[in-house]
């Protein structure tokens, strides 16, 4: 076997950990992997990006054995091995922590962490010992709470530790991290990175998949990069930067604009002392311009997402009005909401944004049927053009209105989203987490439709946990802190400084 170059850049005749060769699977219609390689040594951080769709997912369900190559060689620790099932996969050392959540809802925190390998005294399941070995479990990933939790009762950030401390606990020597910070906090994030050093430390091969490049740059030795299915190139520690892989991911430079603010004229959207059930206590009011981009910044847990929930109509509301161009539209009511012009599109594009069992095209028409029915009937033909209009206009790929959505990468799941709405062609369009989970050329996309819809005047309210993403898109930014929204910030003096000054509760300055 040829020498690789190991995690510090010198030679290393020792055999790679875990090792695949030429690794190639199709799907109906998708040619997902074409001849790809990769390796991981002991000890050895392996960061693995590129833009969705490019194939990541599937490499790693292969790794796992959730699915099987239909070519290609596996080695782990330079011997040939058929990995055809998790079962083998997990016999071998390799666990996958999912980026969706596989905890099972009905079971506390200490049976999902040992489940499937429950310690036992006889034929009795040994209650004493899995709470002990679990509470040790969660203190090594920094989670404060009883193994006896019921897993519902926790939040996804924290559920998400819960996914990552039953992989840690299993004793794997290689450890896949699909996305794994997507639902964490700084702090949470923070005591994740130091999870991943011990790792390091102890041997473990760790493979790190992120569309957050900062995350790559701070964890990573070595960045293997896949582009359309197959390896576009590979980044040493010296040489891992955000241009470079970017570069390698769009297999070009990407362009930055910097636009100048805008959205003139009476508020298309006014949110009138705005009382959510989650903070009775706190008044939220501000008001939108056609074309402008407003974007709402702050911590977990500052009401972001309720805010957009109430205002769409999907929570009730304990007190305050919303009007859509000076119409008062009923709270509690997504139906009046939609009929006065507004859009939702939610954070969690899985369950509350897409079916996955319906094809692409029904996807996109679903929520304006409505309007292209007649006497009650849908008329296919029409139905089959808007979907394919849309799926061009948003190069949804593959741009096959007849693919299931549950094959389609999660940026293109969620142009399906965007699809989907803009057919109802709204006054007012509301993203939660717009780019959550999206690579960056998907984001580049994205930004670009929104912009668009800008310029038509669409008046636009984002929620986004990422701050360049605020600094990039907003035109006025509100920061939220405890339920309320504690100063509102203008293009000119937006910074990260002043958005996490307002976020932690600090006063504003006008």
């Amino acid at each position: 076997m040829s020498p690789y170059p190991s995690s510090n850049g010198t030679a290393s005749s020792v055999a790679p950990l875990l090792e695949v060769r030429r690794i190639s699977k199709r799907f109906p219609g998708v040619h997902a992997l074409k001849e790809v390689s990769l390796r991981l040594h002991a000890g050895e951080v392996l960061a693995v990006i590129g833009e969705n769709g490019a194939g990541k997912s599937t490499l790693m369900k292969i790794l796992a054995g959730v699915q099987e190559a239909d070519s290609g060689e596996f080695l782990v620790e330079g011997r040939p091995e058929r990995v055809d099932s998790v079962r083998t996969a997990s016999r071998l050392g390799i666990a996958l922590i999912h980026q969706e959540l596989s905890l099972a809802d009905n079971l506390d925190v200490g049976s999902n962490l040992f489940l499937g390998r429950e310690p036992r005294r006889g034929v009795f399941l040994d209650r004493a010992r899995q709470n002990r070995e679990a509470a040790e479990a969660l203190a090594r990933v920094g989670l404060d709470c009883s193994p006896e939790t019921p897993i519902a009762l926790l939040s996804q950030g924290r559920q998400q530790l819960v996914e990552i401390a039953r992989a840690v606990n299993s004793g794997a020597r290689v450890i896949i991290m699909d996305e794994p910070t997507s639902s964490l906090s700084q702090g949470e994030t923070d005591r994740l990175y130091s999870v991943v050093r011990d790792l390091k430390s102890r041997g473990v091969g760790v493979i790190y998949i992120s569309h957050r490049l900062g995350e790559v740059t701070t964890l990573a030795d070595r960045v293997t990069v896949l582009r359309d299915g197959q390896n576009a190139g590979e980044l040493a520690r010296g040489g891992i930067n955000h241009d470079a892989m970017v570069r390698l991911m769009v297999g070009r430079d990407l362009v930055r604009h910097h636009r100048p603010a805008r959205g003139q004229g009476e508020p298309v959207l006014d949110v009138r002392s705005l009382r959510t059930l989650a903070h009775p206590g706190r008044e939220v009011s501000f008001s939108v311009a056609p074309g402008e981009i407003v974007g709402i910044a702050g911590l977990v847990g500052a009401g972001r997402t309720e805010v957009l929930r109430a205002v769409f109509g999907i929570d009730a509301v304990v007190g305050g009005e919303i009007r859509v161009a000076g119409t008062r539209v009923p709270t509690a009511s997504p139906r009046e909401a939609i009929e006065h012009g507004l859009a939702l599109v939610p954070e969690d594009r899985k369950h509350q944004g897409v079916f996955l069992e319906m094809a692409v095209g029904a996807n996109t028409t679903l929520a304006s049927l409505g309007h292209r029915a007649r006497w009650g009937f849908i008329r296919g033909n029409t139905e089959r053009q808007r979907a394919a209009e849309l799926i061009a206009q948003l190069d949804v790929r593959p741009p096959n209105p007849d693919q299931t959505a549950q094959f389609l990468s999660g940026g293109n799941q969620q142009k399906v989203v965007l699809a989907k709405w803009l057919a109802l062609k709204p006054r007012v369009l509301l993203l939660d987490e717009p780019t959550r989970g999206v690579d960056v050329g998907a984001k580049q996309e994205i930004y670009r439709l929104m912009e668009e819809l800008a310029e038509r005047g669409v008046a636009i309210v984002f929620v986004s946990s990422e701050l360049e993403e605020i600094l990039r898109m907003s035109d006025r930014t509100l920061v939220m802190h405890e339920g309320r929204i504690s100063g509102t910030l203008s293009r000119e003096e937006l910074s990260e400084e002043a958005v996490m000054h307002l976020a932690t509760g600090g006063p504003a300055t006008r």
